[in-house]
């Protein structure tokens, strides 16, 4: 590492005379200039910093050595989960170092594959992103989206699968949308907003979304509205046609408020109006499938870890709401229709647990898994007997299995090969107390033979937020981390989804701060189990978990011997007065 004995001469940076008044509390803002990105002062001083950041960095001994091994480990091939359309496979690929996975098709699991979509050609400097997909029922359609430059704007086009050549249709402004086709192949539906003002769609906030249906080989311009709610500006709408073609299930969402309401359309009649099934913002319903007019939900109403309900649309009063799977001790993340069985996605103190239900809510068995880890997957349709499956860990690279739900036995289909061994590698999962004697699950991951002497530099990363729930996951730079003797550690902390809605809503609002003092009292287990000491800890979060990294730093400025808040929502007086815009 550089020299310690002489400190980074950082640049001075200007202090302006600004003083808000909040309710009658002045608060000072001396670098307020700096919000502006494009002026000279604040490039400059950015600049600056740069120099004197990558200037210290340059100069680790290790530096390029460690670029070399992380390298060396990442190139490896990817594997995302194979699913069926019609009588194809689909399945992304990459081969170890391209910037964007490609799409690729199979007639049968041991045939050839045929590449159908390389993003990595759609521009010469690497801006254009593949950002979304929807494949027809028979897969003979592929309706895609790129965006450009990071922008939250895609524009979508339909390529055929056999041909590989795109069709005359462009679909633009759309935001926050996928795409679901009719059975019959002549169209889809999308959500879209208008067209921005050209001055100011880099500053515009989108409201007003609208949902859609594009019919294959005509202008935009002619699509028809579905749905719109102008009483209603911020409302978005995600439609997705049901796996008999009957219906249109309209899912109405409020931002990140996981809370939702479910509408739907019979498109057997072309006349039938949008039906309100849920329209109170009470809890989040996710749609899972249909027989005929019985939808099945998992939902938290009533539920905080979630369960399973039915609803025939019949008789849509709350009431006759007939519970199918009850909530369990574990928290279900999501759920698939396979088999005629429910697929039911558990996580058990922040690792996965899959289990298989029949129709009635009978437990049927439970998936054997590797080991402590994170599996997704499961993909297909109502009677499908195969699946696939991906399984990784801290110590395993994403692993994909082929799964038959009539024996329940799971096979390799893809594996990765990484220059390391995971045997030397050892997992383990701590509950420690916060400060109001809560229990926190953390995972801690290290070489085995670790001598618990207050001696290792360890890595520890938190989020806790959104009801986002942080499990097991392969990270070439944590093995780097590891293979050098570091030890990390991942807090599962409140305000994350790893134990349902109460869980999350005990870090949120009024109740942020107990997101902090887990993460503190994280960093203090580990230090009083010797694992580590304060100098040789570092702590780590980005977005939400770098306002936690900078909540810490600040709060325990003596627990940490270094600290990276990345991309963090710092200014909590005026982060709301800036949004993504363009982004």
């Amino acid at each position: 590492m550089p020299s310690t004995s002489q400190p980074l001469n950082y640049p001075k940076s200007r202090k302006a005379d600004q003083v808000d008044d909040y309710h009658g509390t002045l608060v000072a803002d001396p670098y307020r200039w700096l919000e502006d990105p494009d002026s000279e002062e604040t490039k400059a001083w950015v600049e600056a910093q740069n120099q004197v950041t990558f200037g210290y960095l340059s100069e680790i001994p290790t530096r390029e050595t460690l670029k070399q091994r992380i390298t060396k480990l990442w190139n490896y091939e990817k594997y995302s989960t194979p699913f069926k359309k019609g009588d194809r496979y689909f399945y992304f690929k990459n081969n170890g170092l391209q910037n964007q996975s490609v799409l690729y098709t199979l007639t049968s699991l041991d045939a050839e594959p045929t590449l159908l979509l390389d993003p990595n050609t759609l521009s010469e400097d690497g801006t254009v992103a593949l950002s979304g997909l929807a494949i027809s029922k028979d897969g003979k359609l592929l309706a895609y989206g790129l965006s450009r430059s990071g922008s939250d704007w895609q524009e979508w086009q339909v390529r055929e699968v056999e041909t590989g050549l795109d069709l005359s249709d462009q679909i633009k402004w759309v935001k926050f949308s996928g795409a679901s086709w009719t059975h019959d192949n002549q169209g889809f539906f999308y959500s879209r907003f208008d067209e921005p003002n050209e001055a100011t769609k880099l500053e515009d906030l989108n409201y007003y979304q609208k949902l859609y249906y594009h019919k294959l080989g005509t202008p935009q311009s002619e699509d028809s509205l579905i749905y719109e709610r102008p009483d209603q500006k911020e409302w978005g709408f995600s439609g997705r046609v049901t796996e008999d073609g009957n219906y249109l299930i309209i899912t109405v969402f409020l931002g990140t408020d996981p809370k939702n309401l479910v509408f739907y359309k019979n498109l057997q009649d072309p006349d039938a109006p949008v039906v309100e099934l849920i329209n109170e913002f009470d809890a989040s319903y996710s749609f899972i499938g249909n027989d005929q007019s019985v939808f099945w939900f998992s939902t938290d109403l009533d539920a905080p870890r979630s369960r399973v309900i039915a609803i025939d649309t019949n008789h849509p009063d709350q009431a006759q709401w007939q519970e199918v799977i009850p909530q369990a001790d574990e928290t279900l993340e999501g759920v698939g229709l396979l088999n005629n069985q429910f697929v039911a996605d558990y996580l058990k103190d922040a690792h996965s647990s899959i289990k298989i239900f029949d129709l009635d809510g009978s437990f049927v068995r439970e998936v054997e898994l590797p080991g402590i880890g994170s599996a997704g997957g499961f993909n297909g349709l109502r009677y499908d007997t195969e699946t696939f499956y991906s399984y990784t860990s801290f110590t395993t690279p994403a692993t994909i299995y082929r799964y038959d739900m009539v024996s329940g036995e799971s096979t390799i289909f893809r594996q990765p090969q990484v220059d390391f061994n995971p045997d030397d590698y050892e997992t383990k999962q701590h509950f420690y107390p916060s400060k109001d004697g809560t229990q926190v699950p953390m995972f801690i991951t290290h070489k085995k033979g670790l001598q618990l002497d207050s001696n290792n530099p360890t890595y520890l990363y938190g989020y806790g937020g959104f009801n986002v729930s942080i499990t097991p996951n392969f990270s070439i730079s944590n093995l780097v981390w590891m293979e050098m003797g570091g030890v990390y550690a991942v807090a599962n902390l409140r305000g994350g989804g790893e134990y349902g809605e109460d869980w999350h809503q005990s870090g949120t609002k009024l109740n942020k701060q107990n997101v902090f003092d887990d993460f503190i009292a994280a960093a203090e287990w580990l230090i009083d189990a010797q694992y580590t000491s304060s100098q040789k800890l570092a702590i780590a979060g980005g977005s939400n978990g770098g306002l936690l990294v900078g909540a810490c730093m600040t709060q325990r400025p003596d627990l940490f011997g270094a600290a990276l808040p990345a991309v963090g929502v710092l200014d909590m007086l005026r982060f709301h007065k800036f949004t993504i815009g363009w982004a």
